[in-house]
């Protein structure tokens, strides 16, 4: 297929478009920060934990230096580690099994939900049940809020319950999405995020925040991301380590925080339009009733092995796309060893053979989107 070289590029994900919407305001708040140096733990970095909490409803934001230290610090903060088996779904990217990892914890995989891509709530009892045969203790279920959809955290929460499991909310693409007219950040014990540049409200950097209703988890996670420090600085009073989300990225956040409702307003109305467009042709996302989405990606399903032969015809056409996600979690070399629950991945292995997502961003225009659109519906019909 000879490549289209009459047509402007696409962006996947438009930052400049974002960069210049903001302009000189991004620039003097991290020009006020030059100008102080506090730039470690800053004056900006409570406001911006501040208006976060705000935003969401959360009693506590700590801010941290990326949204897999986030995860990192909520499992620590809860003592979780060798031993504990952590449920996690198999279709997702590899920080949410990870982080239980890097606790010395076991990850136990489960499925996902067919149509919303999230995690199977009724895979959590045979996960559970597999961990104990297995001699761990089941001690946490970490739900994703996957491709920007929220989860289904009543369903979570109430197959959590039984077993008194801790719930860590990874928000880290869903952030800003709403469950039950409730935005994400205060469901289950802990929600974590990230603010990595391509998330929907991304820094200039790295970045990542826990939110919780707890006060003492907030007060050791504060405790952990600053080393384990006590009353003072050099008073470590347990193991902790270096995850300080830098100032200048909290008054980069401040700013994008502002116009982040916006934003999603936009997104959504991008991938309405991408429905009206292609839901014929290919299967679309769907959004359950009592939840919203904030798009992180635009993924659709598309059967019968025309996946990669859809992408190089876009290409062709200068359009980018991506596989979120090509290898589930269960067969990735790093965690092919890790056990699976009872009832198996087989949704998660079909999913990451059709998946392909589209450019997303609350800057795409229409004509570009229709060019998108029309390029789509040209490669499916003609395989």
């Amino acid at each position: 297929m000879n490549l289209r070289t009459d047509l402007p590029a696409i962006a996947f994900i438009d930052l400049a478009a974002q960069r210049r919407r903001l302009g000189s305001a991004v620039d003097t708040a991290i020009a006020r920060v030059v100008d102080h140096c506090q730039f470690i733990l800053g004056p900006e970095v409570r406001t911006f934990e501040a208006e976060l909490a705000a935003f969401c409803g959360a009693k506590h934001v700590v801010s941290c230096a990326s949204g897999t230290d986030a995860l990192v610090l909520a499992l620590r903060a809860r003592g979780i580690g060798p031993g504990d088996a952590v449920i996690c779904p198999s279709f997702t990217f590899c920080a949410t099994a990870e982080v239980a990892a890097l606790v010395g914890a076991t990850p136990v995989f489960v499925d996902v939900d067919e149509t919303t891509f999230n995690i199977n709530a009724k895979a959590i009892a045979g996960a559970i049940e597999t961990a104990k045969g297995l001699g761990l203790k089941p001690k946490a279920v970490i739900p994703v809020d996957l491709f920007g959809l929220a989860a289904d955290h009543a369903a979570v929460a109430a197959a959590a319950e039984a077993e008194g499991l801790f719930i860590l909310d990874d928000a880290a693409q869903g952030f800003g999405a709403t469950f039950n007219n409730r935005r994400l950040g205060t469901f289950g014990h802990a929600t974590a995020t990230s603010f990595f540049p391509a998330k929907p409200l991304g820094c200039y950097g790295d970045g990542g925040a826990v939110m919780t209703d707890d006060a003492e988890m907030a007060d050791i996670m504060r405790s952990l991301r600053m080393h384990g420090h006590g009353s003072d600085r050099y008073d470590n009073i347990r193991i902790g380590l270096a995850s300080r989300l830098d100032t200048i990225q909290a008054a980069v956040l401040i700013e994008k925080l502002k116009i982040f409702p916006d934003e999603i307003i936009a997104r959504d109305r991008v991938a309405r339009r991408y429905a009206d467009g292609l839901a014929d042709v290919a299967i679309t996302p769907t959004v359950p009733a009592g939840m919203t989405s904030v798009w992180a990606q635009y993924t659709l399903r598309v059967s019968g092995g025309r996946r990669d032969a859809l992408a190089a015809s876009l290409k062709a056409e200068g359009v980018p796309t991506a596989i979120y996600y090509p290898i589930p979690l269960h067969l990735q070399t790093a965690y092919k060893h890790y056990p699976v629950g009872k009832g198996g991945v087989a949704v998660s292995a079909r999913l990451a053979g059709e998946v392909i997502s589209l450019p997303m961003h609350p800057y795409l225009d229409e004509p570009t989107q229709d060019r998108i659109i029309a390029a789509v519906r040209r490669a499916l019909k003609a395989a």
